[in-house]
This record gives C-alpha cells, structure tokens and sequence, in this order.
C-alpha cells in the first residue's frame, strides 16, 4: 500500500512542511490538531469550544483517510494548564468516550497563546 497525504487547506501546512494526516496502509497519523476553524483561520478562547473543533478537525481529516472517530486507538492531548484540561475533559469524554482509545494527557506550552488544547490521534482503518 502506497503513503497518502491528507491536507486540511490550512495554511500552516505549508508553511511549516507537514500533513493533517498521513496515511500508512490501514494506519492514520493525524498531526496534532487545535481549535482553529480552518475556513476562517479563527480560533474561539474558551478552551471548550476549542476542544470541540479540534475533534471536528480531527474528525474530517479521519474522514478524508477513510476512517472514523471510532477507528481512534490512541490519543495525545496537549493542554495549556490543568484549570484549561478540566473544561476541557467533559468534551474530550464526550467525543472519546465509547472510543476508549488508550491516552496520554500532557501539560504544554504552545507557540500561539491564542491555543489552549492540541491533540494527535492514531487510528487504524477497520478492514470490511
């Protein structure tokens, strides 16, 4: 099986020399992703509505790999502080919740102060 980009259109793709996504076989890499709505390249401030974009993020990019949110076996979530992860976890249960994936949850700097959660997902494309 061949290697496979998946490139949301946004803009720091290029500008920093990486893909949404990668796909490698039945596997997908998807790079750590924030609350930037890529349509308008805003970002909310609250930590929960960021949460909630970057699962639909991460959600479109599966999507354009051929998979889906359940296909998610492991998780990374990058947080700016422990209050920001704590509005952050209800969102985080909501979209992993049936899931499980296995997790790991790091307190983080960002490049951007706008940011206050990136999170990374590997996923392996069910076979039919």
């Amino acid at each position: 099986m061949t290697r496979r980009l998946v490139s949301s259109g946004s803009r720091f793709e290029k500008e920093f020399g990486y893909s949404r996504a990668v796909v490698d076989g039945d596997w997908v890499f998807v790079s750590g992703t924030t609350g930037f709505d890529y349509a308008t390249m805003t970002i909310s401030p609250a930590v929960d509505l960021q949460t909630s974009q970057c699962f639909a993020n991460i959600e479109a990019a599966l999507a354009q790999a051929g998979a889906a949110m359940a296909d998610i076996v492991r998780v990374v979530i990058y947080v700016a502080s422990l209050p920001d992860f704590q509005v952050a976890a209800p969102v985080i249960g909501k979209a992993l919740g049936d899931i499980r994936p296995a997790n790991t949850t790091v307190l983080a700097g960002f490049i951007d102060p706008r940011i206050k959660i990136e999170i990374e997902v590997t996923a392996k494309r069910r076979t039919p």
